[in-house]
C-alpha cells in the first residue's frame, strides 16, 4: 500500500507542478540578486539573503527561509488535506477499504507519501538553490563561509548544518501534515481540510505578533519554525531548535493520534 501511493505522488503532475512553482520564487530572487547585486541588509528579508551576495553556496538556506514561512506549508496543507478527503469526495474510499487494507495502514500510507512530498520538494528547492547560487553569486570554497557568529565554517561543516536545517524544516512540515491529515479525516472536502490547516497556521502566525498572546506564543505551531537560523551560530545555539523539535513532536503525535482514532471509528459511507 505504501508503495501504491509513493507511486502515486511521484508520477502525479500535479505533485510536480506544484514543486516546479514552489521552486520558481527562489530561483527568481537568485538570478534578481545576481543581476542587481542589491540585498537586504543584515536582518531585513529572509534569513540568510543579504550573506548570499558574498557566498552563494549559503542560497540554499535563503530559498529554505524564502519557502518555509507560506509556500511550503500551503503545498503540504493542500496535499495531506487531500489524502483522506479526496478519496471520500471522489467516491473511492470505501472501495479502497474493502479490498484487504486496514484503516492505520492506509492512514500510515498516505501519511508516508505526503512526507516523501516534502522530502522532494525541500531537495529540489535546496539542490536548485546551490546551483542558481554558485554560478550566479559565486562560490569561494578557500576562505570558508562566514557563520551567523561572524566565525569560519569550514565546508564539511556547513554541508552538516545544512542537513540539519533541511531535516528541521521537514520536520516542521510533518507537523502542519499532522494537523491537515486529521481534517481529513475529520472533513469530506480537501479544501475545507486546507483551508482549515491553513487557518490554524495564519492564527499561530497572527497571534506571534500581539503582546496580549505572549503566554500561548512558545506552544504556536509556528513558533520556532526559522530556529535553524541558530544552526549556523559558533557555536549551535541549541535552545530553539531543541523547542522547535519538541514542540512538533508534540502537535505529531496529537493530531495523527486523532487522525488514526477518527479514522479508525468513522463510519464510511462514500
Amino acid at each position: 500500500m505504501i508503495g501504491v501511493e509513493l507511486q502515486k505522488i511521484v508520477r502525479s503532475r500535479r505533485t510536480w507542478t506544484t514543486i516546479l512553482l514552489i521552486d520558481a520564487l527562489p530561483t527568481l530572487v537568485g538570478v534578481l540578486l545576481a543581476v542587481t547585486d542589491l540585498g537586504p541588509r543584515p536582518g531585513d528579508g529572509p534569513a540568510f539573503l543579504s550573506a548570499v551576495l558574498t557566498d552563494g553556496a549559503l542560497f540554499p538556506l535563503a530559498a529554505l527561509a524564502i519557502v518555509l514561512p507560506l509556500f511550503l506549508p500551503i503545498a503540504v496543507a493542500v496535499t495531506a488535506g487531500d489524502a483522506i478527503a479526496g478519496e471520500s469526495q471522489q467516491g473511492t474510499l470505501r472501495y479502497l477499504l474493502v479490498r484487504p487494507v486496514g484503516r492505520t495502514r492506509l492512514l500510515v500510507a498516505k501519511l508516508v507519501s505526503v512526507m516523501a512530498f516534502v522530502v522532494l520538494t525541500v531537495l529540489v528547492v535546496a539542490a536548485t538553490a546551490y546551483v542558481v547560487g554558485t554560478l550566479l553569486l559565486g562560490n569561494d570554497t578557500t576562505a570558508g563561509v562566514a557563520s551567523v557568529s561572524g566565525s569560519t565554517l569550514t565546508t564539511p561543516e556547513l554541508v552538516e548544518r545544512t542537513l540539519l536545517a533541511l531535516a528541521y524544516a521537514m520536520l516542521c512540515m510533518l507537523g502542519v501534515a499532522a494537523i491537515a491529515l486529521f481534517l481529513s479525516t475529520a472533513l469530506r472536502s480537501p479544501l475545507g481540510a486546507a483551508l482549515g490547516t491553513m487557518a490554524v497556521l495564519v492564527a499561530s502566525t497572527l497571534l506571534l505578533t500581539i503582546d496580549a498572546a505572549h503566554a500561548l506564543q512558545p506552544y504556536l505551531p509556528t513558533r520556532y519554525w526559522l530556529a535553524f537560523v541558530d544552526l549556523f551560530r559558533d557555536p549551535i545555539l541549541w535552545r530553539d531548535v531543541t523547542r522547535g523539535v519538541l514542540l512538533q513532536g508534540v502537535y505529531v503525535v496529537v493530531f495523527l493520534g486523532a487522525a488514526w482514532a477518527n479514522f479508525a471509528t468513522k463510519d464510511i459511507t462514500d
